[in-house]
């Protein structure tokens, strides 16, 4: 689908970004700028590239994580930063301009954009082989959210398929509610893998519980919540753990292994620390496996042109699965940032840029 932008009368560009480490609500800025004549603002794209008028983005955990930095790590100082950084990994626009050599996408085209750094702005410049184009039919909001979840799925199920050595589970999963935890759940039922989902509250289990009627759920607020998950695993055990919590969790986790058991640590939503000598790596024989969307990059060009196949495929079919918390204006950042970080919260947050089209939006919604 094209789409042809009509400028806002004086609409500036907008960034946000910050120079130092540290709290987001405190260190993010809005930075604003008057919108120089087409084709785009500063310096237009280059050999390959293309210029995406950004309409929606993502607030994702990691996004905030390059904000904050990692727990227990040291802030960096202002003066460490030669200049200003722009979060934000994934969004969804249209293209604004194109360099040369790139036949495709074409301008007015709606694309999904992935990795892309600095998305949390009005314009990106990216690879036009990163610019993935937006199935007809399938609402920006879902685009936005199209490629860093499902690619991270695609991953996931590699380290399953490569700690599970063909077995069916039983595997453990952490934030089960999550809009990753969503994705596991759907893709458990479709391929028979025997799941056990873990969250915090009890309202939250309830909530998987309705939507996964045949898999296991526990509430960690409960006293017995690891004498559940051994009850479920059965004389088995547990295979593996899919775990985005870490932190002082983890060491809980890893003692519900089975000997031989595999941990996959995908992200660190939880608080407090463990230390490596702390787990029983060595007597029990366990793994311990990191998986990053950030590593997506060096798998071949066949796994990730399956891979996007595969997000675009779900975008279209199962767009439910790509569930939105709530959506805010990119000036309104900090009450978005508050949204994604409220507990129980379903789905993901966005930031959005007003667009005036005078065809086809409509129709992609």
């Amino acid at each position: 689908m094209t789409l042809i932008i009509k400028e806002g009368v004086g609409a500036p560009m907008r960034t946000v970004e910050h120079t130092r480490q540290g709290e987001a609500a405190q260190v993010l800025t809005l930075r604003e700028e008057p919108r120089r004549p087409a084709p785009g603002p500063g310096p237009g794209p280059g050999p390959g590239e293309v210029l995406v008028r950004l309409l929606v983005r993502p607030v994702h955990p990691g996004d905030l994580v390059g904000v904050e930095g990692m727990p227990g790590q040291p802030e960096q100082e202002s003066e460490q930063q030669s200049e200003a950084r722009v979060p934000g990994v994934e969004g969804m626009g249209v293209v604004e301009s194109v360099g040369t050599d790139v036949h495709a996408p074409r301008p007015g085209q709606r694309v999904a954009v992935f990795p892309a750094p600095g998305t949390w702005s009005d314009f990106v410049v990216v690879p036009a082989a990163l610019a993935v184009p937006v199935p007809d039919g399938v609402s920006d909001e879902t685009a936005a959210l199209m490629l860093v979840n499902p690619l991270t799925l695609r991953m996931l199920y590699r380290a399953l398929e490569d700690a599970l050595r063909g077995r069916k589970g039983p595997v453990l999963q952490t934030a089960a509610g999550s809009s990753v935890g969503r994705l596991v759940s759907a893709a458990a039922d479709r391929h028979g893998l025997e799941l056990i989902n873990l969250v915090r509250s009890t309202s939250g289990a309830e909530k998987v519980r309705t939507l996964h009627p045949s898999q296991p759920v526990i509430a960690t607020c409960d006293d017995d919540w690891q004498g559940q998950v051994r009850r479920h695993a059965g004389e088995r055990g547990v295979q593996v753990v899919l775990d985005s919590v870490g932190g002082a969790m983890t060491l809980e986790l890893s003692g519900l292994l089975a000997d031989g058991g595999t941990l996959v640590s995908y992200g660190q939503l939880g608080s407090g620390t463990t230390p490596l000598e702390a787990l029983p790596l060595v007597a029990r024989g366990l793994t311990v496996r990191g998986v990053s969307i950030l590593h997506w990059m060096s798998r071949t060009a066949e796994e990730r042109a399956q891979d996007v196949a595969f997000a675009q495929d779900l975008a279209r079919s199962t767009p439910d699965l790509l569930q939105v918390a709530g959506s805010y204006d990119l000036a309104d950042f900090k009450a978005a940032v508050e949204h994604a970080r409220r507990p129980g919260k379903s789905g993901t947050v966005l930031l959005t840029t007003p667009l005036t089209a005078d065809s086809g939006q409509g129709a992609a919604r």
